[in-house]
């Protein structure tokens, strides 16, 4: 799966440590609900590229259309 930077590059990932689950917890901001995790910060890294791709692939088959990335504005 490595085709995704060049496909639909900006997408967005948000890394958050967790105490709680002792591993790095990964949301993508524009499929609300879905998650995943790594133990470091790389590992979390690759987990939410492999998702990304993944609801990409999930939402084209569905025949729906994929949501608008967000973007960051500076002030």
């Amino acid at each position: 799966m490595s085709d995704i930077d060049e496909q639909h590059p900006h997408y967005s990932m948000v890394i958050e440590w967790s105490d709680e689950d002792q591993a790095y917890i990964v949301s993508i901001p524009e499929f609300p609900g879905d998650h995943t995790h790594g133990d470091t910060y790389e590992e979390a890294v690759k987990q939410g590229k492999d998702l990304i791709e993944s609801l990409i692939m999930w939402t084209q088959q569905d025949g729906k259309p994929l949501p608008q990335p967000r973007l960051f504005a500076a002030r």
